[in-house]
């Protein structure tokens, strides 16, 4: 007989826990964009969305996110932590619309009688009584045990006593918090399945932190013990080190433990966005399932081997997760590398010119110049002496900014054989002189794509006069590509990574391509 699938349920708690990251606050309308996300994309079974009593606007980001779950049938799964406060958070979440009380108790008996100065029977006895108006005014109650972890490791007859005064209360999940991230994956089994064993007519979550870099181990440890569910957050947000990362604990719930779970991994990416983009904290860029270069292979001896037989290929798969491999070019390029973006830009060379264009790709690596696929173009032109990316050209260009006033700017350009002029003006030097570009670009029926990104940076250590690299990523119809463009100006470096983009543009346009070189569009 076949073994049934193990089953575990996963808890988002970014837009609660992961808000008390330092300096992250989100706003009514970014908390409900996020939950909707979570919920209808990426299909969490349940998150957490908010602290009682915080503030009004708190209280209308909770009424709108219920509002929204309950037209869909998933109000039962926003949760909201509350307090033992004499029934003020019950009445809080209430008035939200909320159906679910996170209940925050004391988990160890250092936390009892230090922070609030009463016994266990007492505590409990508090306790108790939120519960009881919790449940008589409709809400589902689960309970925190706060600093359960040290709780259990430093007298666990304290955490046994108080699971027992509360057992028959009505509770639905007891949730086990490690609030100071100091477990091992080891200890969490043994805790975790003490619990279990102890009281097996109660359901316990795992809620990890990741002080020592252990909170996706936790939380593997802690669904090898038989937990109901585990808690995570988008992007590691949360105190201090942060939470546990919900790509990572999904991702390895079922690669390595073979585990059923209802997540769907192809919006884990786009999440991941969104609360980068709304939190402000960047995602490293070599961050597991998320981040930017993670399917990005730089050896030339790894694209060989994917070349000749997907040597270098596991199960995180990118297109597992919407996303697309991608091959490095550096002074680590091998010919596979460069065949690989090649074929991604439907580019056809010679052996010879293969070479040449390599050779220059090395050199330019070793200088630590950053190379994308969207360069590839631009250095083929060089190395073959071609024309073909100068379909235009900014001749003269001349911009100001002053206080209190419009920036201006005024440009000469060649558009293929046409040389033109025009102005314009802009909040900002660099709007003023794309808002001059796009006058003749309109006349010849050319669209810049939207502007979806824009870095500017300069070497570590660099002076006040050192060289400026601008970055812009666009938004096209066949996906975001970036551009690049240095100088001493940063403005100057924005226009040429946006005259990069239009010569992109215009090459895709055009309706004849020399041979060597037939198409150079992503």
């Amino acid at each position: 007989m076949t073994e049934s699938p193990r089953t575990v349920r996963i808890m988002d708690t970014t837009l609660r826990d992961g808000e008390q990251t330092q300096g992250v606050s989100f706003s009514p309308d970014e908390k409900t964009n996020i939950a909707k996300v979570l919920l209808d994309l990426v299909r969490v079974d349940r998150i957490e969305v908010a602290s009682a009593r915080v503030s009004p606007g708190e209280l209308d980001a909770v009424a709108n996110i219920v509002d929204w779950a309950a037209r869909r049938g998933l109000a039962e799964r926003v949760e909201v932590l509350g307090f033992v406060d004499g029934g003020r958070s019950v009445d809080w979440i209430t008035r939200a619309g909320g159906r679910v009380l996170n209940l925050l108790a004391k988990g160890s008996e250092k936390h009892c009688v230090g922070q609030l100065g009463k016994t266990l029977d007492t505590h409990a006895a508090d306790v108790r009584e939120t519960v009881g108006l919790a449940l008589a005014r409709g809400l589902k109650v689960n309970c925190y045990l706060e600093d359960w972890s040290n709780g259990y490791q430093d007298k666990p007859a304290y955490v046994y006593g108080l699971v027992e005064r509360l057992a028959d209360v009505g509770i639905a999940h007891f949730m086990l918090p490690d609030t100071l991230g100091v477990m091992t994956p080891e200890r969490v089994f043994c805790a975790m399945s003490d619990m279990i064993l102890r009281f097996p007519g109660l359901l316990f979550d795992f809620h990890p932190h990741n002080d020592y870099g252990l909170g996706t181990a936790n939380c593997l440890a802690a669904a090898q013990a038989g937990v109901a569910a585990v808690h995570c957050t988008v992007n590691c947000l949360g105190e201090r080190a942060g939470n546990a990362s919900l790509a990572e604990v999904a991702v390895n719930l079922r690669d390595q433990l073979g585990f059923e779970i209802g997540i769907d991994e192809t919006h884990l990416a786009r999440v991941s966005e969104l609360v980068e983009y709304f939190s402000g904290k960047r995602v490293a860029d070599n961050a597991p399932i998320v981040g930017a270069d993670v399917f990005t292979q730089t050896a030339g001896i790894h694209a060989d081997g994917d070349k000749k037989g997907s040597l270098y290929h596991t199960r995180l798969s990118p297109e597992r997760f919407a996303r697309r491999r991608k091959y490095a070019l550096g002074k680590l390029a091998g010919k596979a590398s460069l065949a690989k973006n090649l074929e991604r830009l439907d580019i056809s060379l010679s052996e010879e010119n293969q070479r040449r264009v390599l050779a220059r790709i090395v050199e330019l690596g070793d200088s630590k110049k950053t190379i994308t696929t969207e360069d590839l173009p631009f250095i083929i032109a060089e190395v073959l002496d071609s024309k073909d990316y100068n379909h235009a050209q900014l001749l003269a260009c001349n911009v100001s900014s002053s206080l209190d006033l419009e920036s201006t700017a005024s440009i000469k350009i060649c558009l293929g054989d046409e040389v033109v002029t025009a102005a314009g003006s802009g909040n900002g030097a660099f709007d003023a002189f794309i808002n001059a570009l796009t006058k003749p670009l309109k006349r010849n029926g050319i669209t810049l794509p939207e502007l979806k990104d824009y870095e500017v940076r300069i070497p570590k250590g660099g002076r006040a006069d050192a060289l400026t690299e601008c970055i812009i990523t666009w938004d096209t119809e066949r996906g975001s590509i970036k551009t690049r463009g240095v100088h001493a100006n940063q403005v100057f470096a924005a226009i040429a990574a946006t005259m990069r983009m239009l010569n992109i543009l215009m090459h895709g346009a055009a309706a004849e391509r020399p041979a060597d070189v037939p198409d150079a569009v992503v």
